[in-house]
């Protein structure tokens, strides 16, 4: 007789009690996991009355990482059956893939991957079953007390640190321990871990998977810690999934703005000055430039004030704003200069703050608009820099507008309609926006229930009137405030963090921040921070690996390069070069002793967008020969409609 009543994807129905998850899923084989009351859970789950039952597919986000942590598990595995010494660290799912970090005596070799990874496959064909297992601290401790990692994350989890660890969420997340076991088809014990779960229902599960690199890892992120060995992976629900993986990987390669800025000599990073911190030769300077200029000019035409603020400032400034200690290990150590504390700036908005208060304000100034490009230092960590898109010193194009309470929406609203227009006018056009909000049980977060709570439905009621997709972070706001974010994907399908817009009700009140109020009365302002490109160095990195480095006409270093069939035709292309010059396009001439053929393929490595030709059959035309960076040639084309061309082109930002 039925005793459950419960709801399967919507539906409700009757089931004996027992019945597990993957008995009331009917055994689809796309589904490797459930959803129950929100929670993930395995599908040997047993169902209780009322549960709501949703089934997780393999090729889902959260089938693609539980597949992924399974697949750790899997070679965590193969490494102790294989150099039985190792000690466990952590195996979490990442973005495309997993890692799992041993205590080795030698670090791993390619030899030692292939073996690992033939072993994998091994236990993948056994169809070896995951199987979990609640157990109290006592018994966690006494089944795993060769695994000293192991037994340090147990501690944690008793103490109620465990979040603090990196990656630990995977290992001891929740509200009780558990250890997984690994039965092969006998029901013989294979293997078992500290693991949070869910897994998949058996290792056959596992369709394609592949060992990356091996790489050193400090434990829980912490230089203070031992260095482990870091093996990374990847794991996808079928093997054409993992050959498309692949080729988007071979394409990122050739799109490394690392090696494009060297090749297209756009910037450096020289050892002399330090790691994270670039240099712009020439051709980077344009680029740059181009940026700073298109994005001063719109800041000035959305109603921004133009403002510049110093690299340091005094300890206090940093301690009224509230950043420090909150952000005191991602900034410079201090200076003592005169008997105090300097440091270099990691953000801008102190100084805002000073600025508006350093006059009385009234209602009728608000909206305040204040924008600049502040150059800020970050003390990030040697691990984690990373060419342009992770530096230790950058510009952003940072603003903060100060408003009402009831102007916030329609200011907030404002400020993402500019940034999605400024992305688009670069060629970035498929967006979604992700709400960071407060963690409750993190002592991190600042300010009043209340506050948060009326921040937050500012800002998510923007978002959802944008119409794009809007997904959830728990945990990821400011210290002063929940923040929008634009996340972008690029010409490969890769997702950018770009632009931010945060509701600050904080600093305004450390700051006693004041205007003069309608009926005379003294009010604290809201402060919005928003960066458009989030910092210059960033965005011109995911631009160039955007483009593969062949920039839009109008973003170009050389817009246009003159190619003489010999020496005879150069003043012929100079007159037309300094014809574009008027224009203010950027134009070189060749006149080098390479063979023309030579000369073209210098310019299409160069990724120029225009190659404008010359013989003596155009110059008697007053033509040229009009070649584009696809390949594409016109021939016999009159100067002045080449000019007007180019010039259209660049004008109207065109995308080729």
């Amino acid at each position: 007789m039925s005793d459950l009543r419960i709801h399967v994807d919507g539906s409700e129905r009757q089931v004996a009690a027992g019945t597990t998850a993957a008995e009331v899923l009917d055994g689809d084989p796309s589904v490797i996991a459930v959803r129950i009351g929100g929670q993930l859970r395995d599908l040997a789950q047993p169902l209780a009355d009322g549960d709501r039952v949703e089934g997780v597919a393999i090729d889902s986000a959260d089938g693609r990482a539980i597949l992924r942590h399974s697949t750790a598990h899997v070679m965590a595995q193969a490494v102790q059956e294989l150099y039985p010494e190792a000690r466990l660290g952590i195996g979490p799912p990442i973005e495309n893939g997993f890692y799992y970090d041993f205590d080795v005596e030698a670090p791993f070799t390619p030899d030692d991957l292939s073996k690992i990874d033939k072993r994998m496959q091994q236990i993948v064909k056994e169809g070896q079953t995951f199987a979990r297992r609640v157990v109290g601290e006592d018994e966690a401790r006494s089944e795993l007390a060769d695994e000293p990692y192991k037994l340090e994350l147990i501690g944690l989890k008793g103490s109620g640190a465990a979040a603090a660890a990196e990656g630990a969420d995977a290992e001891v997340g929740g509200g009780e321990l558990t250890i997984y076991d690994n039965h092969r088809r006998d029901g013989e014990l294979a293997w078992k871990d500290l693991c949070r779960g869910p897994h998949l229902p058996s290792t056959r599960n596992i369709a394609a998977f592949k060992l990356m690199r091996s790489a050193a890892a400090y434990w829980r992120g912490s230089e203070k810690n031992p260095q482990l060995q870091r093996i990374y992976g990847t794991a996808w629900e079928s093997r054409e999934a993992l050959k498309d993986y692949q080729h988007r990987l071979a394409e990122a390669e050739k799109r490394d703005h690392r090696k494009l800025g060297a090749e297209l000599d756009l910037y450096s990073f020289p050892d002399e000055i330090g790691s994270g911190l670039v240099v712009f030769h020439p051709k980077g300077g344009v680029i740059k430039r181009e940026m700073e200029d298109y994005v001063r000019r719109r800041h000035l035409e959305e109603g921004f004030s133009y403002v510049g603020t110093p690299h340091i400032a005094k300890q206090g400034l940093f301690e009224t704003s509230g950043h420090l200690p909150y952000y005191a290990d991602g900034m410079f150590p201090p200076m003592e200069m005169e008997g105090a504390s300097y440091y270099l700036k990691a953000m801008n908005c102190p100084m805002h703050n000073l600025i508006f208060r350093s006059r009385g304000r009234s209602y009728r100034e608000l909206p305040l608009r204040l924008f600049e490009f502040g150059s800020v230092y970050r003390n990030e960590k040697s691990g984690v820099v990373h060419g342009l898109t992770r530096v230790r010193g950058m510009t952003q194009d940072d603003s903060h507008s100060y408003v009402t309470p009831e102007q916030a929406p329609g200011e907030i609203k404002h400020l993402l309609d500019f940034v999605l227009s400024l992305l688009k006018d670069f060629g970035l056009d498929d967006f979604y926006l992700e709400l960071s909000t407060r963690d409750e049980d993190s002592s991190k977060f600042v300010g009043s229930d209340e506050e948060w709570a009326t921040a937050t439905a500012v800002l998510e009621r923007v978002a959802i009137d944008s119409g794009l997709d809007l997904v959830p972070d728990p945990g990821g706001a400011a210290y002063y405030g929940p923040k929008i974010s634009v996340q972008c994907r690029d010409a490969i399908g890769r997702t950018w963090q770009m632009s931010t817009i945060q509701y600050d009700f904080n600093q305004p009140k450390g700051f006693a921040l004041e205007y003069q109020a309608s009926d005379g009365s003294r009010q604290q302002p809201v402060m919005i921070h928003s960066a458009k490109f989030g910092s210059i160095e960033r965005f011109i990195g995911v631009l160039v690996e955007h483009y593969a480095g062949a920039f839009p006409p109008w973003l170009a270093p050389v817009q246009v390069v003159g190619i003489p069939i010999t020496d005879e035709h150069v003043p012929y292309l100079q007159d037309v070069a300094a014809r574009l010059r008027e224009r203010g396009i950027r134009v070189e001439v060749d006149t080098s002793d390479d063979r023309m053929q030579k000369k073209i393929r210098n310019a299409q490595k160069q990724k120029v967008p225009y190659m404008l030709l010359a013989g003596d059959e155009d110059v008697a035309k007053g033509a040229v020969s009009f070649r584009y960076r696809s390949g594409e040639q016109r021939n016999g084309v009159p100067i002045d409609e080449a000019v007007a061309e180019i010039a259209q082109a660049v004008a109207e930002r065109v995308q080729v």
